[in-house]
């Protein structure tokens, strides 16, 4: 009952605000901005897409190495549906709890990352794997939505934080540089390093302290080459693979060969012969060249286009939102992810030096996936988030109270 000499709108009867049915979703699909469902379907593509490309690439050596030709596919598997698990907790969860959770998040998975040096798994000569009863972690890879969502916040706020506090996440962020290298993983502590100089840059900061910066890590990267035999090694069989086509350039000439022989239209699904017994690591680095292999250069296009439109659409989405902070978590996101699948084919096709940088959704990998598909929710959430859907419940209304009298 209304009081006396107070008007009160009725009850609000927009659908949009309608308590959410979606389950998990935070609001019926039908009501998301087009680019959020635009950005939910091509995960969805890119993961089949993925599952798909693995099932080929690795059936094979599972059948010679396990005695399974469905070993990876099946593990795959269980890491995808627990990676879509994380996204669609992403979708639920809002920005600023994600923000808020970044540091302690960046802080552990420094720890985790100096405790693959003491403790870690040596594969290759690379310390980057803490092995906990069955699973493998690669904090490397778990860290980067993280990296991102600290990233934002420091940067998005740089004018007004205190100097202390800039110089604390400066030296968390060099640190867990400096870690990564220590593993050594120059690939994806050079990758974390132009993630934040990227993140910088869409801010605003300073053109000539950015400068500064990529000298500096540039000092860093080649002094890392100088130091570590195998990363110099990489470097200059990049340069000519075929003079040492048998040793330290067998990888790349093995991948050059299977992009080589699919042709325009590809050998077709399943029937790649580089992956067989030539190509090394074709589950994880070179899947690519499987897929290149299989589709030809039409598929190759294909894919290369599916990226540019995500990433399209992604800016979109950093571009409509309505804070600093948030759109620098959509440039990170989008660059995170589009950024080193471009980096992963890149190596595969012989414009980079052999890096051990996984196809974001395609290699196998259970780290990789978990990061990747994080990754995206948060990027799908700020797509939410720049609409007005701050989170999963409608934001109750208030009635409006008329003047007395």
């Amino acid at each position: 009952m209304a009081l006396p000499g107070i008007a009160t709108r009725p009850p609000n009867t927009d659908p949009s605000s309608a308590p959410s049915k979606a389950g998990l979703l935070p609001l019926p699909f039908a009501l998301w901005p087009a680019e959020a469902r635009l950005l939910l379907v091509l995960v969805a593509i890119w993961s089949l897409l993925g599952i798909l490309i693995l099932t080929s690439a690795s059936w094979w050596v599972a059948e010679r190495e396990m005695g399974d030709a469905t070993y990876y596919l099946k593990r795959q598997l269980l890491w995808m549906a627990a990676s879509w698990g994380l996204l669609l907790l992403a979708l639920r969860v809002n920005l600023r709890r994600w923000t808020r959770l970044a540091g302690p998040a960046l802080l552990l998975g420094c720890l985790m990352v100096a405790a693959t040096l003491v403790a870690g798994s040596t594969v290759n000569g690379a310390s980057r794997w803490l092995v906990i009863g069955p699973i493998q972690i690669q904090p490397s890879e778990l860290v980067k939505p993280f990296v991102v969502l600290q990233g934002a916040a420091l940067f998005a706020h740089w004018k007004r934080i205190a100097l202390d506090q800039k110089l604390l996440w400066l030296a968390v962020f060099g640190g867990l540089i400096l870690l990564i290298l220590k593993q050594p993983n120059l690939s994806t502590a050079a990758l974390t390093g132009l993630l934040l100089w990227l993140i910088a840059l869409a801010s605003g900061l300073n053109l000539g302290a950015l400068l500064a910066t990529a000298v500096v890590g540039g000092l860093v990267g080649v002094s890392s080459i100088m130091i570590n035999t195998y990363q110099r090694v990489r470097v200059t069989s990049f340069l000519n693979p075929w003079e040492d086509a048998q040793g330290d350039g067998y990888q790349l000439v093995q991948s050059l060969l299977a992009i080589g022989s699919g042709g325009p239209f590809g050998e077709g699904f399943g029937l790649s012969t580089q992956k067989l017994q030539y190509l090394p690591i074709q589950s994880t680095d070179f899947i690519f060249a499987v897929y290149a292999e299989e589709f030809g250069y039409v598929g190759s296009v294909m894919l290369l286009l599916f990226l540019l439109l995500f990433g399209f659409v992604g800016l979109r989405v950093a571009l409509s939102c309505r804070s600093n902070q948030q759109r620098l978590i959509a440039i990170g996101c989008t660059a995170l992810l589009v950024g080193q699948s471009i980096l992963n084919i890149a190596v595969a096709s012989g414009a980079m030096p052999t890096t051990g940088l996984p196809l974001p959704l395609i290699s196998y990998g259970g780290n990789s996936l978990l990061a990747s598909l994080l990754t995206a929710g948060l990027l799908i959430r700020c797509s939410l988030e720049s609409a007005g859907h701050d989170s999963g419940r409608p934001r109750r209304r208030h009635p409006r109270v008329a003047p007395i009298g």
